[in-house]
């Protein structure tokens, strides 16, 4: 191509690109009729001009005939005007020896028709709105539509592939597929659970409305067999031949995604991915320069992406104020046929609302999101780095489901976080957790239903059906529980520091299997994600890369989440008459007080499903110790760390074989990696749960695990949260300091002055030092 040929074409792929300004509403139609003149020139814009805005006489016949009006005015002048121009043009040429050839048009008469411009007869046709119309154009004379594939996108703002569809210059088709079966993928992943589906029928219709706010609309269909094959047919049917969308990390969905773009693309159609879900796309998080050890924590992730970055986050998208729309729209399904919010019926033929205080609850739309995160970064925000855990108070954002749903887009989370008065760490830390959750899934494709430690495959776990369905339906009699059960299945969300304490309720005191735990979840919350869900579940089964290093008690953890009784009140109304200091502790109450309360175990509410906390917790530890023991060759015994066996991408990165070079290892070999592992474990592998002269980092824990401080103490300070975690804080630092001493033969620390002593009790074995504890390791 000739040198000023391909600097014309430069300079129309500019016009091109400024005209999305224009459709996005950033620029208006005489600005940009203003640049094109700067740009091309005024011979170059009178020939071409009319050309290059001819898409949107289909796409946007309005902003279409504005363009045009622009065009005929500016060049309908009187003959002085006109010849005043071709002298300042014919200046202009003699000056710059990089313009073009003039065209053989004469700049006083009007353009000639070239072979890619409709008659005028033509034009008056398709410059006729046809957004709604369903006849097919002629051949030739509409340009092929881009379909933008919407599935965990739900949004306007900040999405890149709508952007994307924009910059094609081309109408745009919205569609979404739904197919149950691809979703689910392979094992027992509950990705679209009951809660999960409501939200998406909801979060569809808000988003449909908002495309049509914009002059467009979302096409639903439901999967002919796959996505691929109704993309297939609709490429077909409207001959588009582009398709764009965002991607998704599932491993079984981005092994879909693969085969679609590849197939595609074998039918000659584009076809083009974009990454918005996470913040870091999980394929790329690599491990060179940082190494393995503390694989599972946050920490060692965020090393990972400090020390191999990708390319910048940068700034969040702009929604567009216009969407181009097709000559012909494909037939698609009203949103009621995908049944993603069918209610069940009784024999009666009534229907059970289930989801009533669901909708009573959330704002689905993006709209929603937005208000949601204004509302929490205005207030909620100032409290969250020391009282998110807090139960009984609104300290957290509530933004999980629109994440999940992408009607908020982690970016914009981010950025809108980071401009806010208050930036707190661990807000934002929020956002690295759910990157390493999706990283996880994408090295272990099993994650949601196999145990990654294999020791922990054999653990004995309960079969009770009636402990786990009184679990599910928060009538364990632990009131702290029942409430978090409770508002989960009203509502479809919990905060994170109660999923804790259910979670471990469930592990450690009821000795049922993580996976029945995780189902459930996936069923019941609103923003159930596979891979969140997956990672925390098999943490709190001490079978995860990470152990989680502490155990929720049921009791001694409402003093720091509810330590008024507001959340217990709320969710167990038959509680509400009990006073603060028994409310989570109904057991201990005189029976005048029950009566007065007009609580009666087993009928208002229910008895207490286990009772010997302590000793059904000692047992988990000693479970985990004898599959430790029965299974040596996967415990490091060096360090006393589990082994995990590698996946082949970890084992090709720690052999320096990159992903650029290509480097595949043999699938017969295992590599096995120590991973993060609880202390108690470690220093003790016959009884973890021995006293503290035989296992001393066992103390620190169970006075983190349980909470042993002093409940005097604990309700004097309720009023003030933030003295409460100070005094355990304190507490815990002088159990660090009291071990440490015992381990490396010191005296211990002289007793402080005018302190009040806690008085051991019989019942209380962790406060008592056994005789000879410090003469003993002397």
């Amino acid at each position: 191509m000739a040198p000023s040929a391909a600097a014309s074409e430069d300079r129309k792929a500019l016009v091109r690109r400024m005209l999305i300004d224009v459709l996005m509403g950033r620029e208006d139609p005489e600005g940009f009729f203003a640049m094109c003149v700067s740009a091309l020139g005024p011979q170059e814009t009178r020939s071409q001009f009319l050309a290059l805005i001819q898409p949107l006489s289909t796409a946007n016949s309005s902003l279409h005939s504005g363009l045009t009006s622009i065009y005929e005015q500016y060049f309908s002048k009187t003959e002085d005007d006109e010849l005043q121009l071709a002298l300042a043009l014919s200046l202009l040429e003699v000056k710059n020896d990089q313009l073009s050839t003039p065209s053989q048009d004469s700049p006083l008469q009007p353009p000639r028709d070239r072979p890619n411009q409709r008659s005028p007869a033509q034009k008056s046709t398709v410059s006729q709105p046809q957004g709604n119309s369903n006849t097919k154009p002629a051949d030739g004379v509409a340009q092929p539509p881009v379909l933008l594939w919407f599935r965990r996108d739900l949004r306007l703002g900040d999405n890149p592939a709508l952007i994307g569809s924009l910059e094609v210059g081309s109408p745009v088709i919205p569609v979404f597929i739904w197919s149950p079966e691809e979703e689910e993928g392979p094992g027992i992943t509950v990705a679209m659970g009951g809660a999960c589906t409501y939200w998406l029928h909801q979060a569809l219709s808000c988003f449909s409305s908002s495309l049509e706010r914009i002059g467009s609309h979302l096409v639903f269909l439901k999967a002919n067999g796959s996505s691929l094959c109704t993309l297939k047919e609709l490429v077909r049917e409207t001959g588009a031949r582009t398709v764009l969308a965002n991607a998704l990390y599932e491993p079984w969905l981005k092994e879909r995604d693969d085969d679609v773009e590849s197939a595609l693309q074998k039918d000659g159609v584009e076809c083009k991915m974009y990454h918005s879900y996470c913040l870091r796309d999980p394929y790329s998080v690599s491990t060179e320069g940082v190494g393995l050890r503390g694989i599972g924590s946050v920490s060692h992730f965020m090393n990972c992406c400090r020390q191999n970055p990708g390319s910048a986050l940068g700034a969040p998208l702009d929604p567009p104020v216009s969407l181009p729309t097709p000559a012909y729209w494909p037939q698609g399904v009203s949103l009621n046929v995908l049944g993603l919010g069918r209610m069940p019926r009784r024999k009666d033929g009534t229907t059970i609302d289930w989801a009533a205080n669901i909708r009573k609850s959330w704002d689905f739309s993006e709209g929603g999101a937005c208000a949601r995160l204004e509302a929490f970064l205005n207030d909620g925000v100032y409290r969250y780095e020391k009282e998110s855990g807090r139960a009984d108070a609104p300290n957290t954002s509530c933004l999980s489901p629109y994440l999940h749903f992408g009607q908020l887009s982690p970016r914009w989370l981010l950025w809108d976080a980071k401009g806010a008065c208050c930036r707190p760490p661990k807000f934002q830390r929020k956002l690295a957790w759910r990157d390493l959750a999706y990283w996880q899934l994408t090295l272990f494709p099993d994650l949601p239903w196999e145990s990654l430690r294999p020791p922990y495959k054999a653990l004995r776990w309960s079969s009770d059906r009636d402990h786990l369905k009184a679990w599910q339906r928060g009538r364990t009699g632990y009131p702290l529980v029942d409430a978090a059960m409770r508002q989960l299945w009203l509502t479809g969300w919990m905060n994170n520091y109660m999923r804790h304490v259910v979670a471990s309720f469930l592990i450690a005191y009821l000795y049922l299997p993580w996976q029945e735990g995780y189902r459930w979840f996936q069923d019941t919350l609103v923003d159930a994600d596979v891979a969140i869900d997956a990672m925390m579940w098999q943490n709190g089964g001490m079978c995860g890369l990470d152990h989680w290093n502490f155990v929720m008690h049921p009791v001694d953890a409402a003093m720091t989440c509810d330590p008024y009784g507001s959340y217990v009140r709320k969710w167990c109304s038959e509680l509400a008459e009990l006073p603060d200091e028994l409310v989570h502790k109904p057991w201990k109450c005189p029976a005048p007080m029950l009566r007065r309360a007009g609580l009666v175990f087993g009928q208002t509410y229910p008895e207490r499903i286990v009772t010997d906390l302590e000793e059904r917790r000692s047992r988990s530890l000693q479970d985990v110790a004898l599959v430790r023991k029965e299974f040596g060759q996967y415990v490091d015994k060096r360090s006393g760390c589990d082994f995990v066996p590698l996946p082949q991408r970890l084992v090709s990165e720690a052999l320096g074989l990159s992903h650029r070079d290509g480097g595949v290892v043999t699938e017969g070999q295992q590599f096995l990696l120590p991973v993060i592992t609880r202390m108690e474990f470690k220093h003790q592998l016959e009884d973890p749960d021995a006293d503290a002269v035989s296992n001393p980092y066992n103390a620190v824990l169970k006075g983190y695990v349980s909470r042993k401080r002093d409940e005097t103490i604990a309700f004097l300070n309720e009023r003030d949260f933030t003295a409460s975690v100070m005094y355990e804080g304190v507490q815990r630092k002088e159990r660090l300091e009291s071990d440490y001493r015992r381990i490396e033969g010191l005296p211990g620390p002289p007793a402080p002055r005018g302190r009040a002593r806690r008085t051991p009790t019989a019942k209380d074995r962790f406060s008592v030092v056994p005789g000879g504890a410090v003469s003993s390791l002397r």
